[in-house]
């Protein structure tokens, strides 16, 4: 079920009142989990039985650990569940496609037979969501939910659950306790973000993605110029796709009385890769220092070990993101680029003398040239991609006018925004001016087909 059609709008439209009505009572916990998964199992019901599932072993996993001082086996029930989740759906075909070419190279005449299902919508983010309650409960950072409804419906809360933000239980479940307060603010606050995120997926992304994936899905038939414009394209794209995903997961949940945490913030105004990574995901970003990083060692063991640290976690979030070798090279460029500027970034000369928009600039080339490898179909095309892109044929690529006047209109407002001239957007009249420009707009122009969001394969 996706935000932007007519069929969610239904699923809202019975939803609501009903919550509104029960949201004080004790009824709210169990029309919020079943509306949950409603939500989730309307793409296929069988998908609850693995929600569930993880669900369950979490919570008695806490159990656990509540009633003994032997811990760490509880923990290590909830970690091996969860990843052993994570590695059968999401990457049992590309460990049996790699183990089969292995096996070819070694002339041994066997294909490893690749499993036969879809990938989960959504595994991937109330897998971490729901592990890192355990993580936090071994670690004494979160209290004990005794109320297993109550927790399931945290794991489960149908605006963030497909794509996130990634919640913790401790900004989440406590608002899950009694009734929540929904002010004309946070229904004003609430429509605001669903149309803004709702501008970004329908006049944005779904209009990029057009040129994108034109270009991409025949990049042999395209020359340099073609092929750097829908690279930079797909930089948008993605970010347009995905944070506005997470606009309106924050603007239902709000309406709904909860607040969901900050996940995008500019981006591609991030001055450095390390700017970059607290701005872009943010979520994930925190979840991969407080689970990965960190328990690695961190920065507390000398520069080698940090830098290790910080590359092994950068490659395992290039993982995460999807089970192709594309994925993994991504996340390796990412480690590599960190590493060679991280020392600099944090250097006085650069901090101060550099020019934010020379440093914005180099942020972004960055970025949007490792995303060929994200967007890539396999890594014969993103090859072939960065070759064609270096060697820069000089025909016409048919560039989108409308597109480059629209990129360069939103990354202004972001720009601005970040500027000390951010008062001119604080008017009343000023925002509701750009809410109705953007709902005029889409109104004539909107080009969604009710595609899915990217971030959904994840």
């Amino acid at each position: 079920m996706l935000f932007h059609t007519w069929t969610f709008a239904l699923f809202f439209a019975i939803f609501y009142p009903v919550y509104l009505l029960v949201k004080g009572t004790r009824l709210k916990l169990p029309w919020l989990l079943l509306a949950s998964y409603v939500f989730y199992g309307w793409w296929n019901p069988l998908y609850l039985i693995l929600i569930v599932w993880s669900t369950t072993i979490d919570y008695l996993a806490v159990v656990g650990m509540s009633k003994t001082f032997w811990k760490r086996p509880w923990l290590a029930m909830s970690l091996v569940n969860n990843l052993g989740l994570l590695g059968f759906f999401k990457y049992g075909g590309f460990a049996a496609e790699n183990l089969t070419a292995l096996l070819a190279w070694l002339n041994v005449p066997y294909e490893v037979p690749a499993p036969d299902y879809l990938l989960p919508v959504g595994i991937s983010f109330f897998v971490f969501q729901s592990m890192s309650y355990t993580i936090d409960y071994y670690r004494g950072q979160v209290q004990q939910e005794f109320n297993f409804i109550r927790y399931a419906a945290f794991v489960s809360l149908f605006p963030q659950l497909v794509a996130g933000p990634i919640e913790r239980a401790s900004n989440l479940l406590p608002q899950l306790h009694g009734n929540p307060r929904i002010t004309r603010a946070d229904w004003g606050d609430g429509l605001s973000l669903f149309v803004v995120g709702l501008f970004k997926k329908v006049a944005l992304a779904d209009y990029l993605a057009q040129y994108v994936d034109a270009v991409y899905s025949a990049p042999s038939q395209y020359a340099g110029p073609a092929l750097a414009l829908a690279t930079f394209a797909f930089a948008w794209q993605i970010y347009f796709d995905f944070s506005g995903y997470t606009d309106m997961a924050r603007g239902i949940a709000r309406v709904m009385g909860f607040r969901l945490m900050l996940n995008f913030n500019n981006p591609y105004l991030a001055t450095g890769l390390g700017d970059f990574w607290r701005r872009w995901h943010i979520s994930l970003s925190t979840w991969f220092r407080d689970y990965v990083y960190i328990p690695l060692g961190g920065s507390r063991h000398g520069t080698f070990a940090t830098y290790r640290n910080l590359c092994l976690t950068m490659l395992v979030s290039g993982l995460w993101h999807g089970a192709a070798w594309t994925f993994v090279i991504w996340g390796a460029l990412h480690a590599l680029g960190y590493s060679l500027t991280r020392a600099l970034e944090t250097s006085a000369v650069y901090r101060r003398q550099v020019p934010a928009l020379l440093k914005q600039a180099g942020t972004f080339l960055f970025v949007t040239f490792t995303w060929i490898f994200f967007r890539a179909e396999n890594l014969a095309d993103a090859r072939m991609i960065v070759a064609k892109i270096a060697a820069f044929g000089w025909e016409d690529p048919a560039c989108p006018l409308l597109m480059l006047a629209m990129v360069a209109a939103i990354w202004f407002y972001q720009y601005l925004y970040e500027s000390n001239a951010r008062r001119i957007l604080r008017p009343a009249p000023v925002r509701i001016a750009l809410v109705l420009l953007m709902l005029g707009y889409m109104a004539m122009f909107g080009t969604s087909s009710g595609q899915a969001f990217i971030y959904f394969q994840f």
